[in-house]
């Protein structure tokens, strides 16, 4: 049977893959939003500069957004280390589409890709020059240089097709992902982080992509139907008969486009005190926007809710871009065996 032997979380924003002397390019984007959604009300900029007066523009002086980088960097090669010591057969990755792959013709709340390899393209310049400010330079650090055949794992997907739906879930199959925004069928920048900045761009294991509908309307799951799904999903992977050590990965978050610092520490402490109730409880208005990323390190927590690995927070960085309190939150987790061996991280030179 197989094992899951390492679970991660990671935030993927694009403030990651940005020098700090650019956030500032979406920051333009912030202060022209209509819709900035905190605690599930929707304000204009202003309106929500004035209700989180005095503002956040300490936290967006350029010194401190260098040192967040910085430390957001180190934790990204530090989970790269850990999943590379985890020695895995397969990983299993949980993340969101931002309509890049799957549209208003059909909009999964739950689907597998169960292909044996998948596409991972290059963005073309015109797609490049087409993208809102401060994308660009962020996304193309999610692709490779060259279109690469990405391995997927087909039996074990399948499997997981197959068990899911078992356990009273309904999930979508796809063995060959539709053109989709870019119009080229190849996976999104959800997975795609993972493979180039976490594995490097290289010797990437055999993949299971797990898409979540974290974003839209109508058909969102709510947190508990994620964090049941994530169950029936790892009860699934252990289920599997060969003798893999699986991974699985949540890919997205934490809170955004508007910083929710309160937020952010109470759900990481309910995830490294596996606080069902309360992953369970996280209501839909609050689940939006960015923020609605979180489904998918509840699935993944559900996936690890009767194992035996024990949570731990690499690091957590606030990342503010705009006096408003925009930005990303930043997160990266993983769940392991507690006697495991980790490699040397190198913080304790520093």
């Amino acid at each position: 049977m197989s094992d899951l032997v390492l679970g991660v979380g990671t935030s993927h924003g694009p403030l990651l893959n940005t020098p700090p002397e650019d956030w500032g390019q979406r920051a333009k984007a912030d202060r022209a939003n209509k819709a900035l959604v905190y605690r599930g009300v929707e304000y204009p900029y202003d309106d929500l500069l004035a209700l989180r007066a005095p503002g956040f523009a300490a936290e967006c002086e350029l010194e401190t957004r260098r040192r967040r980088h910085s430390a957001c960097r180190a934790d990204i090669e530090e989970l790269g280390r850990r999943i590379e010591a985890a020695a895995l057969d397969v990983l299993v990755v949980v993340s969101s589409d931002h309509k890049e792959v799957f549209g208003d013709e059909l909009l999964p709340q739950f689907a597998f890709y169960w292909g044996d390899t998948m596409r991972h393209e290059p963005f073309t310049q015109e797609q490049l020059d087409g993208m809102k400010p401060g994308l660009a330079i962020a996304e193309v650090a999610n692709v490779p240089a060259t279109s690469t055949m990405r391995p997927g794992h087909s039996a074990l997907a399948r499997h997981l097709i197959e068990r899911t739906s078992a356990s009273g879930f309904d999930p979508a199959a796809s063995r060959a992902l539709p053109p989709g925004e870019w119009g080229n069928s190849g996976i999104p920048h959800g997975w795609g982080f993972i493979f180039e900045q976490l594995l490097g761009g290289d010797a990437i294991p055999p993949t299971v992509p797990v898409f979540v509908n974290t974003f839209w309307e109508p058909n969102p799951p709510s947190a508990a139907r994620c964090f049941d799904f994530g169950v029936a999903l790892g009860e699934a992977i252990r289920a599997f008969p060969a003798p893999l050590r699986v991974g699985i990965v949540a890919s997205g978050g934490l809170s955004h486009f508007v910083v929710d610092e309160e937020l952010d520490r109470a759900f990481i402490a309910a995830l490294t005190s596996r606080d069902s109730d309360y992953l369970r409880s996280l209501p839909d208005a609050v689940l939006r926007s960015g923020t609605s990323e979180m489904r998918n390190w509840i699935v993944v927590a559900g996936a690890l809710h009767s194992s035996s690995l024990d949570a731990e927070l690499v690091g957590y960085e606030p990342c503010y871009r705009a006096e408003a309190g925009t930005g990303c939150a930043m997160a990266f987790m993983t769940w392991q065996d507690a006697t495991a061996a980790r490699p040397d991280s190198g913080k304790d030179a520093e």
